[in-house]
């Protein structure tokens, strides 16, 4: 997702109206075939941790929860990629901005936030350009034909393009533009596979109506069923499109993880849990956001006053902002993601 896009939200009520360390798996140990794992991440700020370095990701309160300052991740602590990496038994990768010739030994994350399939508003590298990088590593021999022989890639990418898609009203022709971008993440996975990762995992699309951002037109109480949508419509594409490369490949390289299921899941387990123990936030809630409409979380004026809101205790929290979950967010969301994973080993 993107940092912020508050820009877009007029544009969405027109379309409504007319997905801390978590234990890895006991049965993955941080090796394939024997080598020591990699894992390539590529896509938005759901799973950069650090490449986008002029960032609110690097704005005090990010980074409150861990490392307790920020440190390039949109949240208050840990993200996809590191539970997905922790679950691996491995580090998370090193960030594309910050790599040498020393810290490459987990692999490399290439997601820089605010990205998309194609290009966003935001000046950085979309999913193409990131795979652009990856290959000149792999030209380079920074990255050896034995790091790919034992490497995971993960794929996160989507949710800021149709964002995007309706600042440019794009979004007026949605199959068509939901075709054309499954299309061009069938076209990276491919390429990511061809360039020699054996086990590429791409995400489903999470829940978009259930973003504090959007769902606020329904005061927080429930998701937009019509945004919701938008998901599925999505999901139901790319899941045909992934099984069309297994079928050509005959191997089943590729494989989904469903943020979509699992982010409505954890939700529905938060909001079981605060009917017991009211100390838990409302999980639509963002924990940090922005005074007014033009601020977001971590803004300060001229005098280096705060122009956001922050509560009590973000690790009570699911969602961190008004787009991304928080560290506990993504800890109850990532076990239920985990139950399609087995096949990794």
């Amino acid at each position: 997702m993107a940092p912020s896009i508050t820009s877009v939200v007029p544009l969405l009520f027109f379309l409504v109206f007319t997905v801390v360390e978590v234990e890895g798996a006991k049965k993955t140990y941080g090796v394939l075939d024997n080598n020591p794992l990699k894992l390539f991440v590529f896509g938005d700020s759901y799973v950069d941790t650090g490449n986008f370095v002029h960032s609110e990701s690097y704005k005090v309160p990010n980074g409150i929860t861990f490392p307790g300052t920020p440190a390039g991740r949109f949240s208050d602590g840990h993200v996809l990629t590191d539970f997905f990496a922790s679950y691996l038994k491995i580090g998370s990768p090193t960030p594309y901005a910050f790599i040498n010739s020393t810290n490459l030994q987990s692999g490399v994350n290439f997601a820089y936030g605010g990205t998309g399939v194609f290009d966003t508003s935001i000046d950085g590298p979309n999913t193409t350009a990131q795979i652009d990088s990856f290959q000149k590593l792999i030209e380079q021999n920074n990255i050896t034909k034995q790091d790919l022989q034992s490497s995971i890639a993960l794929v996160n990418a989507g949710a800021n393009d149709y964002t995007n898609a309706v600042k440019d009203g794009k979004i007026f022709d949605l199959k068509g533009f939901r075709e054309s971008l499954v299309q061009q993440i069938s076209v990276n996975l491919k390429r990511i596979y061809s360039l020699g990762v054996p086990k590429v995992a791409v995400t489903l699309l999470q829940p978009i109506g259930c973003l504090p951002e959007l769902n606020a037109i329904l005061l927080h109480q429930s998701c937009v069923d019509l945004l919701n949508k938008v998901s599925i419509d999505h999901n139901k594409l790319l899941l045909q499109a992934v099984q069309d490369l297994n079928n050509q490949t005959g191997q089943s390289p590729f494989m989904m993880l469903d943020l979509y299921t699992s982010f409505l899941s954890a939700i529905n387990i938060v909001d079981t849990q605060r009917q017991a123990n009211s100390t838990l936030m409302n999980p639509l809630e963002a924990c940090c956001e922005g005074t007014t409409l033009a601020d977001s979380c971590g803004t300060v004026d001229d005098k280096g006053q705060k122009k956001y809101r922050l509560c009590d205790n973000p690790t009570l929290s699911f969602f961190w902002d008004l787009v991304h979950p928080s560290q506990n967010g993504w800890s109850i969301i990532f076990p239920i993601v985990q139950a399609s994973l087995g096949h990794l080993t």
